[in-house]
């Protein structure tokens, strides 16, 4: 079964950026995550009418985090990426007037939500700042260098 990694990706990219001394064009971003630049436009642009980030045309442009990594969580990024599907699980439905499928499906059903609002309210208490600092504790463990263009070489 295949994951939607597109939340993963984007914090990814995300804290990244945070790490810039200047703006990230597209293409530095890209290359580093194996996509392509058009995919990451199309992330960023989302991401700006949220607030998150902010983009600069022309030389030395490209883009840069909006606000403070403490004032964005993970819910935050979930919410402006268009709240994707959590779970790939799902209730069977091809025989609705079932009652021994309505049984599980209620069953699921409510099995899915509590797990849901427990992870959502996970999301939205693990904010960038959180998540830079984990990285930051496991840069210095490693002895790499934080460089967008070299760290992702094993």
């Amino acid at each position: 079964m295949k994951r939607d990694s597109k939340l993963s990706g984007i914090l990814h990219v995300l804290l990244h950026m945070a790490e810039a001394k200047a703006p990230v064009t597209s293409e530095a971003m890209a290359k580093a995550m194996q996509t392509n630049p058009v995919v990451v436009r199309r992330i960023m642009a989302g991401l700006r009418e949220a607030g998150f980030v902010r983009s600069g045309k022309g030389h030395g442009g490209g883009w840069t985090i909006a606000r403070e990594l403490s004032a964005i969580t993970m819910r935050d990024i979930y919410v402006a990426v268009g709240t994707p599907e959590l779970f790939a699980m799902g209730n069977r439905t091809e025989t609705p007037g079932c009652i021994v499928e309505q049984a599980v499906n209620a069953a699921l059903d409510g099995a899915f939500r509590d797990a849901e609002t427990l992870l959502l309210d996970r999301f939205a208490k693990v904010t960038l700042a959180d998540l830079s600092a984990d990285f930051h504790a496991r840069m210095l463990a490693s002895g790499k260098a934080i460089d967008l263009g070299t760290i992702h070489a094993a």
